[in-house]
This record gives structure tokens, C-alpha cells and sequence, in this order.
């Protein structure tokens, strides 16, 4: 893998904002219609099963098989970003995938600066992807990155 660009903060968020926008466009009208109006107003973080499902766990399940399928969610297909091994520039194994999605979850606990860490690091690397050892890259050829070790 020889000239490619790593993605930064804001295509990244960019991205991100179209994978929620697509997923609450798919579960609110399903939960709304399983909860009613009272999906607005309770006071518990989960309203049930279904808000759990629906929610969370389906979402991410998406994200993953998106991910093993096509190296990049439809957000980061629709900005031509792909998610590939810090390494060697291929894809990522299943493995790496699962170990960066629970990742996001690291990077988000402290006040999300393991998600603005995109911004800071020199291969646009947040904690996550430090974690499965990838990178995400636009997908067009622009100015030279090796995926060489570096420190």
C-alpha cells in the first residue's frame, strides 16, 4: 500500500453523522410505534427489551457486518473513507474489527478525547483504532502515507 491520505477529525465526524442520522431513521419509527410517546418521557435509560435491541445491539451488529463486508459503514462509504490494518494497508481481520467497535467505547469514557485523538495524531489514529491497529484512509489517492511502523 503506498500513496494514500488518512482521514481526519471532521470527514470522520462527518461520516459518523450519517451512520446515526441512517440508523435513527430506521429505529425511532419502530421503537415510537412499540413505546408510543412514552418512549420520549421515561425516566429509565432503557425503556425495555425492544429499546435494547433496536437501540443497540442491532446497530451494532450492522456496523460490524459493514465493516467485515465492506471495510467502511454506508457514512464512511458515502465521504470514500476505508478502514484498513495500521500495518500493512489491507483489511482488517474480523478480530480487529470487533476489538475497534468495543474500543469506541474506551475512547468515548473520557469526555470522548480518545475520539478527538483523531485530530491530534499525526495518522489521524483515535484510541479505538490504536487498539486494532488500523487506520482509516480517503479512498483516492492523494498525498504519500507509508504504512510503515511509526512511532
Amino acid at each position: 500500500m503506498n500513496e494514500q491520505e488518512y482521514a481526519g477529525f471532521w470527514i470522520r465526524t462527518g461520516a459518523a453523522m450519517i451512520d446515526s442520522i441512517l440508523i435513527l431513521i430506521i429505529t425511532l419509527p419502530v421503537l415510537i410505534a412499540i413505546y408510543g410517546e412514552d418512549y420520549w418521557q421515561g425516566e429509565s435509560f432503557l425503556q425495555g427489551f425492544w429499546d435494547l435491541l433496536l437501540s443497540y445491539i442491532l446497530p451494532a451488529i450492522a456496523v460490524l457486518i459493514f465493516w467485515v463486508y465492506k471495510s467502511a459503514t454506508p457514512g464512511k462509504m458515502a465521504t470514500k473513507l476505508t478502514i484498513v490494518d495500521a500495518k500493512t494497508g489491507a483489511k482488517p481481520s474480523t478480530r480487529q474489527f470487533i476489538i475497534r467497535y468495543l474500543g469506541y467505547y474506551v475512547a468515548m469514557v473520557p469526555l470522548f478525547l480518545g475520539i478527538i485523538w483523531v485530530g491530534i495524531d499525526k495518522r489521524k489514529q483515535g484510541w479505538h483504532d490504536k487498539l486494532a491497529g488500523t487506520v482509516v484512509i480517503r479512498s483516492y489517492k492523494s498525498e504519500p502515507v507509508t504504512f510503515e511502523k511509526q512511532i
